[in-house]
């Protein structure tokens, strides 16, 4: 494989600790309390829609209002989110191989501000945020823009994430999913080709 595109939030970037805190917020703000273990396995199992929307059903809220107290305190938590040990490993042993590494993350345009923080923005071709209006994966829709865009060969292209519906996206796409399971936390139903607890297990699929 040397076509990676990459999701962000837990894959590339440790971002779930102020993720985690900033939910954390928006939920004492409405009057209620809600453990950082529950809530970040219910981001990293499924997403923080589904974390929201959970919540919300059980304090009688509307969901909207949490989303809304978590985007506010969400980003000015999240200041210089780290890379995860072997992130720049891979990234730079597809570029060196002829390459490329592309980012796929339901983020906006922020993402690019950590990543370059981090010192991985040097590393990508390309990027979809979401300011671009892609249905959410696993929809393939912003896969395949990216896929058709640079004329990826799909047979030797891999979308890596770090929950299910990145690797449903990335089969959705036709081409393989890799899952990155730094603590084990996933029930693994997607069938990826490849799982790893640390990235830099996936330097020798590179190739």
């Amino acid at each position: 494989m040397r076509e990676f595109l990459w999701d962000l939030d837990g894959t590339l970037l440790a971002t779930y600790p102020a993720m985690v805190a900033g939910f954390q917020q928006a939920v004492s703000n409405l009057g209620a309390t809600v453990s950082a273990d529950e809530t970040y396995a219910m981001m990293r199992q499924h997403s923080v829609g589904y974390a929201e929307r959970t919540v919300a059903k059980r304090f009688g809220w509307d969901w909207h209002d949490l989303r809304a107290g978590y985007q506010q305190y969400e980003p000015a938590l999240q200041v210089a989110p780290a890379a995860f040990a072997g992130a720049e490993a891979v990234l730079r042993a597809v570029q060196a191989l002829g390459g490329h590494n592309y980012l796929m993350t339901h983020r906006n345009q922020s993402a690019h501000q950590y990543l370059q923080r981090a010192g991985l923005a040097k590393y990508f071709t390309d990027a979809v945020t979401a300011e671009q209006p892609f249905a959410r994966k696993p929809d393939p829709a912003a896969l395949n823009y990216l896929l058709d865009k640079h004329h990826v060969d799909r047979h030797i292209a891999v979308m890596v994430g770090d929950r299910n519906l990145d690797i449903e996206a990335g089969h959705n796409a036709g081409i393989a999913g890799y899952l990155f399971d730094v603590d084990h936390l996933i029930h693994v139903t997607s069938h990826p080709e490849v799982q790893v607890a640390n990235l830099n297990e996936l330097l020798p699929f590179v190739k």
